[in-house]
């Protein structure tokens, strides 16, 4: 895959980079060798490899989905200045 000048400023344009006329090739250049890049990373056998999380072997950490302190609505409502309808009242910032 390679990439021409008028890419490199549709790709800047999206990415609102401004881009002067004279760092199109360059950077059409360094485009290209990233996507070479990648095309030799497709060329690598990952069919044994399993997913990871980190370079290091490590378990995810999980904890048991429960609720630990629900039912205490009221005691939170306490803390707020105003309420209604068991709601936090705050004051309206969008017109």
């Amino acid at each position: 895959m390679s990439v021409d000048t008028a890419t490199v400023r549709k790709i800047a344009h999206l990415a609102r980079i401004a881009v002067a006329e004279d760092e199109v090739e360059h950077l059409r250049g360094e485009l290209n060798a990233m996507l070479a890049f990648v095309e030799q990373l497709r060329e690598v056998d990952v069919s044994g490899v399993a997913p990871m999380t980190s370079v290091t072997p490590m378990v995810m950490k999980k904890r048991s989905d429960v609720v630990t302190d629900g039912d205490i609505a009221d005691d939170i409502l306490k803390n707020a200045p105003v309420t209604q309808d068991h709601f936090f009242l705050v004051p309206k910032v969008v017109e």
